[in-house]
């Protein structure tokens, strides 16, 4: 049997995903992205699951879309339609939070995946390429999007149109990423990070990104108000109790709702 192209691991709360196609620097085919989408309705579904970490195996996190595969041939809105969409509407939709632990280079829709993520960890080896432009495409799986509100516009294109590799100590310091840490402390950092979120009220943390994200094209009043409806919805919710409850009792939270 062909190993895996996803790899599957639980540790308690945290849900590890790794991309396994590491000869091909884990660069996307038709049966990854079926396998891929497998493991995250699965992971959905899991109540138990309070955290995702998507990686890559080997020396690279994802080199965007293996150009060979044949569903390629003619046929590139398609593959955009079918795969990538929807794949960066279920990473940013997703119940719980989603960090990204990359572990070396992330190149065209390999990075904007890990840019649509809630939190990109990046080991000080890694990098973002943003590869349309050097084979005449446009950022697709959402680097539209996610870049000029992560870096503004006048860097979005720059990197968009360039292709420059952009090292991950940089891709930190414009604000593109949450933390660039040295390779050897890539997976601790993660570890601690996901532990942490997972502790958390997964429903107020996917809210929290719901809104952000809602907010942005609204004016000031109408984000407010967006706000109330959905602090009076958290509000009945049993987290909220518990919380508010941990917190009168001086003693650590236990939160169950997803």
């Amino acid at each position: 049997m062909s190993e895996a192209l996803i790899l599957a691991a639980t540790e308690g709360p945290v849900r590890t995903l790794t991309l396994n196609r590491p000869a091909a620097l884990n660069s996307f085919t038709a049966a990854m992205h079926a396998e891929l989408r497998a493991a995250l309705a699965e992971a959905a579904a899991d109540d138990s699951v309070r955290c995702l970490v998507l990686t890559g195996a080997g020396r690279g996190f994802c080199a965007g879309q293996d150009l060979n595969d044949s569903e390629m041939a003619g046929d590139v809105e398609g593959v955009v339609e079918r795969h990538y969409k929807p794949l960066a509407l279920t990473i940013r939709s997703f119940p719980v939070p989603v960090i990204a632990m990359v572990n070396g280079v992330a190149a065209g829709a390999g990075a904007n995946l890990a840019l649509g993520c809630d939190f990109v960890i990046a080991a000080r080896s890694a990098s973002f390429i943003q590869a349309f432009s050097k084979i005449a495409l446009v950022p697709d799986c959402g680097g539209t999007w996610l870049l000029p509100r992560l870096v503004g516009r006048a860097r979005a294109l720059g990197l968009a149109m360039t292709g420059d590799k952009l090292p991950a100590e940089e891709a930190e310091r414009i604000g593109m990423i949450w933390r660039c840490v040295d390779d050897a402390a890539l997976l601790d950092s993660t570890q601690s990070l996901a532990a942490k979120l997972a502790a958390l009220p997964s429903k107020a943390l996917a809210e929290t990104r719901r809104l952000i994200d809602s907010a942005a094209p609204m004016d000031f009043a109408l984000a407010l108000g967006q706000e109330a409806k959905v602090q009076g919805a958290m509000s009945r919710a049993p987290d909220f109790a518990e919380g508010v409850g941990a917190f009168l009792q001086k003693r650590a939270a236990v939160f169950k709702d997803r």
